[in-house]
């Protein structure tokens, strides 16, 4: 080897390194970032939203954070989850109608990239604690897989507050895989591991934790000094103006159910005190100057009878595409980057999480496809306004096979559809709202404005047409005989015991894009198909590597 070689490989060994710890120390300067989810919380529900429940943690964030005013999610949970994780639109993904049920064996493309990690190539210890609900039926889908190092929780919704922590009788709480018997409170529980994991931190580097609460989702249940604090709580609340909302709580009257008021309360209290466990958690360990905590909820609150979430003076909830189902509460603080006690009124959607926060961080996005997501951090810490002109669709199908929920909006005008499908019919309610002027939704103007719903209408006609055939629909119930396993830890299939890569399905290769043409309006063959008029309606793009497009 010449001496010139060896000069140049020197070189390159002492960039290499020099390299190296300047990426160690810039992740180090990097702040930490929680991420928590409520799990169908009402708008009026906390305290700085002047509601009867006691918030004090969520209160504080409020006041030494910014309250970000106009942040929207979809109408239910996976979805929202889905469009967190990835900053994609979820109508792309196949998880927009229903959520993912246990007796599904979809999730999200493996091939989509998740958040965390962008966080993990740049550095960040990353961490889950709490709910998945992202798929379950292929180890390709878990958390562990999708850039989370530590995963401490549940893959499926509903599964109790107190042991034994299980959905249709299955077991579900794990640790990386491993089943646990860990005994208590489940959000108390769920406080308890992310305090533990901050304290045994690599104090080198800066970590990111994803926290979703199942509280407050039904079924609802509270240690019994909570639900004794809240016996007496008032019971009467306003009208949803929705109709399915509101029969409901007519018929629970009349049937003389008592209220879910009460202990809706007590979860809620619940949740607010393990917030609590962790801004102390990240007191003591003199860490929250420089520690980004986001909050929101997955979606408007469950202001139906078994809810009893409260979202006046929002119209609708859960499941509605009404703001009362997609307009949430979300708060965000970080002391060392944004003034305390302000509000963003710009419109943030679950889809601007991703790329908000990884401006933020100051870190890369990895992804390959082109994210639907903004970054609105110049809105949250300078106050710029960032116009909507774009729009926003949501949709649901939940709970009612065949009855869907759908909106399109932006800054100034909302169209709301509700549509009933039948076997030989179909009905189609619009409801258009100027929703600069009319935020609570009081003024349906679609007789006035006809272009308007005519022009949004066909919009949201080619939102849907992205979804693909075989995406989530409101399944409440299993296929005829389905039976859970006896430990959902050990349910998804190993990846060594897994193909290589996504099934190809039943149609020829040559076969798969004029299909996906005759389709039309109906849904998509090809995965992240995108059609374009000048190929008569074509696919480009799709589900292998070589037109996916990288995001600006």
């Amino acid at each position: 080897m010449s001496q010139v070689t060896k000069q140049c490989l020197l070189r390159r060994s002492l960039l290499t390194l020099l390299l190296a710890i300047s990426n160690v120390a810039l992740a180090a300067d990097r702040p930490n970032i929680i991420v928590m989810l409520a799990d169908d919380l009402g708008w009026a529900d906390v305290g700085y939203h002047h509601g009867d429940i006691d918030t004090p943690s969520l209160d504080r964030l409020a006041s030494e954070g910014v309250q970000l005013d106009r942040f929207y999610t979809t109408p239910i949970c996976s979805p929202t989850r889905a469009a967190l994780m990835t900053g994609r639109d979820p109508i792309r993904l196949g998880v927009v109608y229903g959520v993912i049920m246990p007796w599904h064996t979809n999730g999200i493309h493996p091939d989509e990239h998740f958040m965390p990690q962008s966080f993990e190539a740049a550095g960040y210890q990353t961490a889950m604690v709490g709910k998945w609900h992202l798929g379950h039926a292929q180890q390709s889908y878990h958390p562990n897989e999708r850039g989370f190092q530590h995963f401490y929780g549940h893959l499926h919704t509903e599964v109790g507050f107190f042991p034994p922590f299980a959905n249709q009788k299955g077991k579900d709480f794990q640790r990386n895989g491993v089943s646990i018997d860990d005994q208590g409170y489940e959000t108390y529980l769920l406080a308890d591991e992310v305090s533990r994991y901050i304290r045994q931190r690599d104090k080198n580097k800066p970590f990111f934790v994803y926290m979703p609460f199942i509280a407050p989702h039904t079924p609802l249940d509270a240690p019994q000094e909570l639900q004794d604090k809240y016996k007496d709580i008032n019971t009467d609340l306003k009208p949803a103006r929705s109709a399915t909302t509101d029969d409901t709580r007519k018929i629970a009257k009349l049937m003389l159910q008592p209220s879910a008021r009460p202990m809706y309360a007590a979860v809620v209290d619940g949740m607010d005190q393990a917030i609590g466990r962790v801004l102390q958690t990240l007191d003591e360990e003199g860490i929250a100057d420089n520690t980004l905590v986001l909050f929101f909820s997955d979606n408007g609150g469950a202001a139906y009878s078994v809810g009893g979430a409260d979202n006046v003076p929002l119209r609708g909830g859960k499941g509605d595409t009404f703001e009362g189902g997609i307009r949430v509460v979300s708060v965000m603080r970080w002391p060392a980057g944004i003034e305390a006690g302000t509000k963003m009124n710009s419109i943030m959607t679950a889809m601007d999480v991703f790329p908000t926060l990884a401006a933020a961080a100051g870190i890369e996005t990895k992804n390959r496809r082109k994210l639907d997501g903004r970054n609105m951090f110049p809105a949250i810490a300078d106050g710029k306004k960032i116009p909507r002109k774009e729009l926003v669709f949501f949709a649901s199908e939940t709970p009612i096979f065949g009855q869907f929920s759908l909106t399109a909006f932006n800054d100034k005008w909302k169209l709301v559809q509700e549509i009933t499908q039948d076997q030989q019919s179909t009905t189609v309610t619009n409801y258009l709202f100027n929703i600069s002027k009319d935020p609570n939704e009081y003024n349906n103007l679609a007789s006035k404005h006809p272009d308007v719903v005519a022009e949004l209408n066909q919009a949201i006609i080619e939102w849907r047409s992205l979804y693909p055939i075989s995406g989530t629909r409101s399944q409440l119930v299993p296929p005829p005989g389905w039976r859970a396993p006896k430990d959902w830890s050990t349910y998804p299939i190993p990846l060594e015991d897994l193909q290589s890569g996504p099934a190809p399905g039943m149609p020829p290769a040559f076969a798969l894009k004029p299909l996906d043409r005759m389709h039309g309006e109906r849904g998509r063959l090809i995965y992240d198909c995108q059609r374009q008029w000048w190929l008569a309606g074509f696919c480009t793009g799709g589900d292998n590597g070589p037109n996916e497009i990288k995001n600006d």
